[in-house]
């Protein structure tokens, strides 16, 4: 199989790659030109590695140069701070997730699987599941809706499977800064004491290995036109992840330091029982082995420099 990645250097992107790499199969992986990320990405012979800007996507078709198979789209601009709520960033994204799809069809791939947000959802108070109504609250939310459902109608269009992954609370190797596990392992492995909420809301976290196997068996076996949701299907109290957090990377936490946020989400947890049901998904990481990894990475990247 040819598989065209594109924002491959991303957390779960990258994640993938790996996978596809240890399953045989030959990788494009395309990144921004310049990316500092590069390291992300694994480094083997069936890893091809294409630059191509967001906004100039198509350009990949005549540098790639190949059929393709199976094309799986993470490349999405503005995904944190004041960018999350521009809307012309965000709509931006739409009009880029249907150009994904455009390059799909040049590459002749026939299956296309888009990486949605739990931000499609807004503030719900029960299991996100596929059936679950969307009231998005921001503009990142908003354009992921619209590009999940736009680019599900030009891919049918098309003849190509489309499968929409709506993506819960992911970390491990490759995260970003900003997130709450990269940034609180980083203030407790240097010494720093890391504040929290009082952290009693229920969330489900999954380890970017299971997701990207979540992803790589979508494609295969998932249901054309079909939306899934991700996650572990399991929630916790957000203190039982500070506190394994804390033991693990020998630092010390506070918990009820800081207030909730004004729009706090208070339960976050994926019904993934049709994800499992369509291609035998069962995460296989649980979240102290997945601490362990993403520490362990960290720490290589900060005595790096």
């Amino acid at each position: 199989m040819k598989a065209v990645v594109t924002g491959a250097s991303s957390m779960i992107a990258s994640a993938l790659i790996r996978k596809l790499v240890a399953e045989k199969h030959e990788v494009y992986a395309l990144v921004r030109p310049g990316s500092k990320k590069l390291d992300n990405i694994i480094k083997s012979n069936s890893v091809h590695i294409v630059e191509a800007d967001i906004s100039d996507m198509l350009s990949a078709a005549e540098k790639i140069g190949c059929g393709c198979d199976v094309m799986f789209h993470f490349a999405w601009g503005g995904t944190s701070g004041a960018m999350r709520n521009n809307f012309e960033i965000q709509q931006k994204n739409v009009e880029y997730t249907l150009d994904a799809v455009e390059l799909a069809k040049r590459l002749g791939c026939k299956t296309f699987v888009g990486a949605g947000s739990q931000a499609e959802y807004g503030r719900v108070e029960g299991k996100l599941s596929p059936d679950t109504p969307c009231t998005p609250e921001n503009e990142y939310g908003k354009a992921k809706l619209k590009a999940g459902n736009e680019s599900r109608k030009l891919a049918l269009n098309y003849d190509i499977k489309h499968i929409w992954m709506r993506i819960l609370s992911a970390y491990g190797i490759g995260d970003n800064d900003f997130t709450i596990t990269v940034s609180s392992l980083k203030k407790l492995l240097s010494g720093k004491i890391a504040e929290f909420t009082p952290a009693g809301q229920l969330w489900d976290f999954i380890y970017c290995d299971d997701a990207a196997n979540a992803f790589y068996l979508a494609a295969q076996y998932g249901k054309n036109g079909a939306v899934y949701t991700l996650g572990s299907g399991e929630a916790k109290p957000l203190k039982e992840y500070i506190k394994i957090m804390e033991e693990l990377s020998g630092g010390e936490v506070k918990t009820g330091a800081l207030p909730y946020n004004e729009n706090q989400v208070m339960y976050l947890c994926a019904d993934i029982s049709e994800l499992s049901a369509d291609t035998g998904f069962k995460p296989q990481i649980s979240y102290e082995e997945g601490i362990k990894r993403t520490i362990n990475w960290l720490k290589e990247v900060m005595n790096n420099g």
